[in-house]
């Protein structure tokens, strides 16, 4: 058996799920992996939403919106904005735009927290507000941090600072909940004898080497198991594969280690949210949004220029740092299945991704911030491709930790070594997808 092959991209000739059916094993379309619906930066789905099958033919998302026109395509007077929506920026301030929509979000920051605390007991209503809280929290600091020289500076970067604070200590509960059940999932899908041929079926297949969907690890990243005892075959009973029966024997102390971890770090994250939302420093914030609910203080600058003159910028300022983010990073070895870029782990490796994730955000929110009523499609994917890829990352960082725990057995740090190679797999995979949406596709040839 070699590890990691679920979460490994797909051969480019290969049908794929995943945004515009371009990501790998593991991530089907309209849905996501690790079953983590929002964590400190942003939810999959929830935010972003997902898209149905006919969405994309009729030119609209999930949420009915129109596709927002992306910068260089047909149509563009050069903001990067189709004309309709500039005129329409053009007659208004922009104070009255980033007032109108730092309104409304302050508006669902509030009722979010009061669902919050109408929630009591149910746990799943709590969890569903803070999702709320947090998505609101996210747009009003992105908003400010985009259009700042409109805003009263030091005011802004007081506010955005708190609502970071607040976001990070909210989320910690919910991602370490799907961390866990990310990891479990993993685990059982590794281990999950019934989906596997036996060894013997294995090898009467003549193109055993070139599955698709096994990729060899390191002896570095996952140690080798002993073949120490074996021998061929010789009757009609087929002989244990010596890996299969290593992970077998190491998968159920591991994932009683990690759920013991996890399960221990999500009591203290909810306990760390409790105490924050019983503080004065979380009701200073809540009355600072509050605030900001009837009156944003905004620069004189912000009523005196036109919407369509002082935002467009802005926002093209922040779609440039994110294209110069990007340019930076390895796409053109992502773009190739099975690269193994990815495969250890390295934060300096994985910091970029994390920063482009950041910068994606970023953009997408603050043309939502122009014209609430479209919505860039293609920056949503490429969101969902990086939330994917931070996840891995994490859960594979997490694996790491539990195999570093002191005088555990060798089958289950075999265990954890082959789940760390998977989570690293699946971050190579969401790489590989995040190039495809993100790279302009070149017609194929007829032949």
């Amino acid at each position: 058996m070699t590890p990691g092959g679920a979460g490994v991209a797909q051969r480019h000739d290969q049908p794929t799920g995943g945004p515009a059916g371009l990501i790998g094993t593991g991530y089907e379309l309209g849905g996501a992996p690790g079953a983590r619906s929002a964590v400190v930066d942003g939810p999959y789905g929830g935010d972003d939403g997902t898209h149905g099958p006919n969405d994309a033919s009729r030119g609209r998302d999930a949420d009915g919106r129109r596709p927002l026109m992306t910068h260089g395509s047909a149509g563009d007077d050069g903001t990067g904005l189709g004309g309709d929506i500039s005129t329409v920026l053009a007659a208004r301030t922009a104070e009255e735009v980033l007032a109108g929509y730092l309104h409304q979000q302050s508006a669902d920051f509030l009722r979010s927290l009061r669902l919050h605390r109408e929630s009591g007991s149910d746990a799943e209503g709590a969890g569903e507000a803070a999702r709320q809280l947090r998505r609101a929290a996210r747009r009003i600091s992105a908003t400010l941090h985009t259009f700042r020289p409109l805003a009263e500076e030091a005011w802004a970067d007081q506010l955005r600072s708190e609502l970071g604070w607040l976001s990070g200590t909210l989320a910690r509960e919910q991602a370490c909940a799907a961390r866990r059940e990310r990891l479990m999932a993993a685990l059982q899908r590794l281990t999950g004898r019934g989906e596997r041929p036996d060894r013997s079926d294995r090898q009467s297949r003549p193109d055993r080497g070139k599955r698709g969907d096994r990729t060899t690890t390191s002896s570095a990243t996952v140690p080798a198991a002993s073949t120490a005892g074996t021998s061929t075959a010789t009757s009609s009973t087929p002989a244990a594969d010596p890996d299969d029966g290593a992970l077998a024997a190491g998968a159920a102390r591991a994932g009683a280690l990690l759920d013991r971890q996890l399960t221990l770090a999500r009591t203290r994250a909810h306990s760390a949210a409790l105490q924050a939302l019983g503080s004065s420093r979380f009701h200073a914030v809540a009355d600072s949004v509050a605030v900001l609910a009837s009156e944003a203080p905004l620069a004189r600058t912000a009523a005196e220029r036109s919407a369509g003159e002082a935002l467009p910028p802005l926002a093209e300022q922040a779609h440039r740092r994110l294209a110069e983010a990007v340019a930076a990073l390895p796409l053109s070895r992502a773009g190739y299945p099975y690269n193994a870029a990815a495969l250890s782990a390295d934060q300096r490796q994985d910091a970029p991704w994390h920063q482009v994730r950041m910068l994606v955000r970023l953009s997408r929110y603050a043309r939502e911030v122009l014209a609430p009523e479209y919505a860039d499609t293609r920056l949503a994917e490429a969101g969902r491709a990086l939330e994917w890829h931070r996840d891995a990352a994490e859960a594979a960082a997490a694996a790491a930790a539990a195999a570093r725990t002191p005088r555990i057995a060798p089958a289950t740090a075999y265990a954890l070594g082959v789940l760390h190679a998977d989570q690293r797999h699946e971050v190579e995979a969401a790489r590989f997808a995040f190039g495809r949406v993100w790279l302009p596709r070149t017609p194929e040839r007829k032949s």
